[in-house]
């Protein structure tokens, strides 16, 4: 694929900001006061990046949609709680979308967050001004659907061959994959370096900076 790229999504939880462990421990939370079977870190992180009733879905195939519904609020609850909420953007991470700015590259966010969440950590991080167009779970198709990918690509009105998609999950892989897009993995998120190897990306990155080198090469 060309990578001459005029536009560069990014995947947010794991990718620019480090949150996974909060997203663990607010999932643990939940799943405690629900007195639902319990399921290991390692199996929480696993679902990081989907949307939210895919995700639990995931988890708990035989759930209902009542449990679903419970298990996202409680979720919420505990996610929202700014006093155990330690995430941050990783650093690097906001030199590298404002330089991209300065370099005149289209930018987006394409997320497994509801949208509530994204516009919070948008307003609160200050990055949402570098974001013209955000697409998050809950108001589409969940990753590895290329649904919203080819939404941002629409809006800017180019081929999905300019578009490189950025992500630390194999669904974010994946849905660049199956919209055409160009991909880039970073292994510094949830899934492992082989996993994202496996989606084939144009290349796998340890570090935002190593990040930041790659695209503006």
């Amino acid at each position: 694929m060309n990578h001459e790229a005029k536009l560069i999504v990014f995947d947010w939880d794991g990718t620019l900001m480090d949150s996974a462990a909060h997203i663990v421990s607010s999932l643990q939370s939940a799943i405690a006061e629900l007195d639902l079977e319990k399921k290991t870190d390692d199996e929480l992180k696993n679902i990081i990046g989907l949307g939210l009733r895919e995700a639990f879905f995931a988890l708990y195939p035989q759930a209902d949609d009542n449990e679903l519904t419970a298990l996202t609020a409680h979720y919420r609850v505990h996610f929202f709680d700014k006093q155990t909420n330690t995430s941050k953007l990783f650093d690097g991470a906001r030199e590298l979308i404002q330089e991209l700015q300065d370099k005149d590259y289209y930018l987006a966010i394409a997320t497994g967050k509801g949208r509530n969440g994204l516009d919070i950590v948008l307003k609160e991080t200050g990055m949402g001004e570098f974001f013209p167009i955000t697409r998050c779970a809950d108001e589409s198709h969940s990753k590895p659907h290329p649904q919203m990918l080819l939404d941002i690509i629409d809006y800017y009105g180019i081929e999905a061959n300019e578009a490189i998609m950025v992500g630390d999950t194999e669904y974010d892989l994946l849905m660049a994959n199956n919209a055409q897009a160009n991909a880039v993995g970073v292994t510094y998120g949830v899934h492992e370096k082989q996993r994202l190897l496996d989606c084939e990306p144009l290349t796998c990155l340890d570090n935002v900076s190593d990040l930041h080198n790659w695209l503006l090469n």
